[in-house]
């Protein structure tokens, strides 16, 4: 019995970014932590982060069988009823940061490889609420870019071009930004995966565009916990991933002073998002993924 069907009973599991490290298929990653997600949805009091998601309920005597969900009752062998609303005008795209310092991981899992399952699972999810997905993957220049389509076909390639993405090269936030604005015009939802490694005022100055344009914009700032919350024990050498630089610091520094930079580094991209009418998520890479996906339920829905 493989790990994931000892875990179907634990939908938080599922959503374990090291769990999901076992999958190669960013497909069958983003197929299960939806699924696991939505399931954990109907086992919590907390419901109607969507319309969709508002219409599942337990299966009743009298009820139609054919609005059963079965991808749903093959993994918890619960049967729950499902009903579609009509589809949306909503589109999302996803920007993906794929610089070199987003290469960096200390739980198995590098902030890259958790933006690749946070991106495929937005772009999965989004789909199952019939709204149109594509996608930029940059570092210092645009890697690639997958126009805003409702197509399954697409949303196949939209996850291989997630999925090839490497961490390598610098970061420039100007890249994507401009070129979304030379593509899309309709508004819509927009979700930039980063470790946001930029001073937040630059920040802002990409954003503002797209907010002027009338897009919905939401950060999901990923840190790896050594990030957050270093321990070193002895002087250590850093080496700057994107530029080559070093440095020597002192435990003392890493334990006490640094924490506080980071704290106002995530304060100040907060306050700039916010002063942009944007939603800020910091998202620790060692947690699951479904605070992330709850994010973006609750800003999709506020912003519709």
């Amino acid at each position: 019995m493989s790990e994931f069907m000892r875990q179907e009973g634990n939908p938080a599991r599922l959503l374990d970014p090291q769990v999901l490290a076992g999958l190669t298929n960013l497909e069958l990653v983003a197929r299960t932590v939806v699924e696991g997600f939505i399931v954990g949805l109907h086992r919590s009091p907390i419901f109607g982060f969507s319309q969709e998601f508002a219409e599942y309920r337990p299966y009743a005597e009298g009820d139609d069988p054919r609005f059963i969900d079965w991808n749903v009752y093959a993994r918890t062998d619960r049967t729950y009823i499902k009903r579609f609303q009509g589809e949306t005008n909503s589109h999302l795209m996803i920007l993906l940061d794929t610089s070199a310092s987003m290469g960096f991981g200390t739980t198995g899992v590098s902030k890259l490889r958790y933006g690749q399952f946070l991106a495929a699972s937005l772009a999965f999810l989004a789909a199952r609420q019939h709204d149109a997905v594509g996608a930029i993957v940059f570092a210092d220049e645009v890697l690639d870019y997958r126009p805003p389509s409702g197509r399954h076909g697409k949303l196949q390639g939209l996850l291989h071009c997630i999925d090839r993405a490497t961490a390598a090269r610098g970061t420039n936030l100007s890249k994507p930004f401009s070129r979304f604005q030379e593509h899309i015009s309709r508004r819509g939802l927009v979700a930039v995966i980063s470790d946001f490694y930029c001073d937040p005022a630059e920040m802002l100055e990409r954003v503002r565009p797209l907010a002027f344009q009338g897009q919905d914009v939401i950060l999901f700032q990923l840190l790896d916990p050594a990030e957050l919350q270093p321990t070193l024990a002895y002087p250590t050498l850093l080496e700057d991933m994107e530029t080559g630089d070093a440095v020597e610091v002192s435990p003392r520094f890493m334990n006490s002073e640094y924490p506080e930079r980071v704290r106002l580094h995530i304060n100040g991209l907060r306050d700039a998002a916010k002063g942009l009418g944007a939603d800020h998520k910091l998202v620790n890479t060692s947690e699951p993924l479904d605070q992330a996906l709850r994010e973006y339920l609750i800003f999709r829905q506020r912003r519709r």
